[in-house]
């Protein structure tokens, strides 16, 4: 073929291949190698192919689109309302197959009409913050989805879901949840984070599910009580499978893979409930551990404002390891930076000895942390094995770090989440050490079970 169809069209194609003639059919995108033809399949992968090993079968021209004519949602007074907040990734994007570019599908009307089970659950509105990959995101965004979550309950919201990129998910809300319960209080409402592991117009995508299981939970989930970390959590896909999703806390979920469906999963802790859907029902299901956390501890009280966090703070982050040396901690130092993190082996160890003599650096290393310490700069240890306790007491080692005055010992979140924690201290001006070894709202687990 000479030409290859119009971008958008949807089209049925023989190809000429090695092995015989193939027949495929999708939507046609901008190609993506010259005097090709690509094509993204009904799977979401997409296929590239030579125009001249190519025949068309059948072609349907890219309609034009109506989603600015989709009528407004209904609103309906016996329905809870929920703002849904929008900081980017795929979970509430779409592809624009003539510019081949991931757009933002976000205005209320558009959500109800992709996933039109939402107008039975809420009353949905939205606020945009942008468009941002996850990883692009900072703490000059946490406080903009702070700041849009403390408007949206002034304004009578009964609960918010902050749609977000899956890379940093579980950082953002373990800085939320430390932002409106770090003080001993609780939000106004139920406040979910969700995103997606595949794009929206995948046919594998889990886009939809996340979203109603989050939508869920933020209108008709439990009040929450302030504890178990339960003001904010994570509502992702339970399994590789279609019909359930976890409900996580914040501080205790971590993204586990790169690209399953199920990627989330809790760290030291288990989820606080399961959402369950099915062509006719939308369920919540509580779990045991957090149903009986709700019998035994009083509800806190409601704050309607939270902290902020400072976004001019240095923490510098540290692989331990064969390869860390005293001179990364000394530039850090020199730096004047606010805090330092390593990320410790086992339960939680640097090379700071030299039993055989040879090495050297090991010493080094220990003179230049203990510099930063005297220097009254934090140096926070927290669990590269990621499940587990950060456990300083069980080695010679660790209670040598503990003397030099190496902080850590006893957490059992998130690694990133204890982070946060550091972020939020620095933030209030409050007492590293009594911040990092108090159990603000639950997301220490060891102290759950007491």
């Amino acid at each position: 073929m000479a030409e290859a169809p119009s971008v958008g069209s949807r089209v049925k194609l023989r190809l000429k291949t090695l092995s015989g003639d193939t027949v495929v059919e999708g939507v046609i995108l901008p190609p993506a190698v010259e005097h090709h033809v690509t094509v993204k399949l009904p799977n979401g992968y997409n296929l590239s192919h030579p125009l001249n090993q190519t025949h068309v079968i059948e072609s349907t021209a890219r309609e034009a689109s109506t989603s600015s004519q989709s009528p407004q949602p209904t609103h309906n007074p016996d329905l809870p309302s929920v703002r849904i907040i929008h900081t980017g990734g795929t979970i509430a994007s779409k592809v624009d197959y003539v510019t081949g570019a991931v757009t933002a599908q976000f205005e209320p009307s558009e959500l109800v009409h992709h996933v039109p089970e939402l107008q039975q659950i809420a009353n949905i509105d939205a606020h945009k913050i942008g468009n941002m990959f996850s990883e692009d995101i900072r703490p000059i965004h946490w406080n903009q989805i702070i700041d849009a979550t403390e408007k949206a309950f002034e304004q009578g919201c009964d609960g918010v879901v902050v749609t977000h990129g899956t890379d940093t998910l579980h950082i953002s809300s373990s800085a939320v949840a430390f932002a409106w319960c770090g003080e001993g209080n609780k939000a106004p409402g139920r406040i979910a984070f969700v995103g997606s592991q595949r794009s929206s117009d995948r046919a594998s995508s889990d886009a939809a599910q996340n979203l109603i299981a989050a939508v869920t939970w933020a209108a008709q989930g439990p009040i929450p009580n302030g504890n178990l970390s339960d003001c904010v959590v994570v509502a992702m896909h339970r399994t590789s499978d279609d019909g359930a999703c976890s409900i996580h806390a914040a501080t205790g979920v971590r993204k586990l893979h790169s690209s399953r469906r199920d990627a989330f999963r809790p760290v030291n802790t288990q989820p606080l409930a399961t959402v369950t859907i099915d062509e006719s029902t939308i369920e919540i299901h509580l779990s045991e551990h957090y149903e009986n956390n709700r019998t035994q501890h009083s509800e806190r009280e409601i704050s309607t404002t939270a902290s902020r966090f400072n976004t001019d703070l240095s923490i510098r982050q540290f692989m331990s390891g064969p390869w860390l040396l005293s001179a990364e901690i000394n530039e850090a130092v020199e730096s004047k930076a606010d805090a330092l993190v390593l990320h410790g082996t086992g339960l939680g160890h640097v090379p700071i000895e030299n039993p055989n003599e040879d090495a050297p650096q090991n010493l080094e290393l220990r003179s230049s942390l203990q510099n930063a310490i005297n220097n009254n700069i934090p140096v926070l240890i927290v669990n590269q094995c990621i499940h587990g306790p950060v456990d300083m007491n069980v080695y010679s080692k660790g209670r040598i770090q503990q003397e030099m005055g190496i902080l850590g010992h006893g957490i059992t979140t998130s690694p990133e989440a204890a982070i946060v924690k550091l972020h939020y201290a620095l933030s209030t001006n409050k007492n590293v050490n009594e911040i990092l070894t108090s159990n603000l709202f639950g997301e220490e687990v060891n102290q759950i079970r007491d």
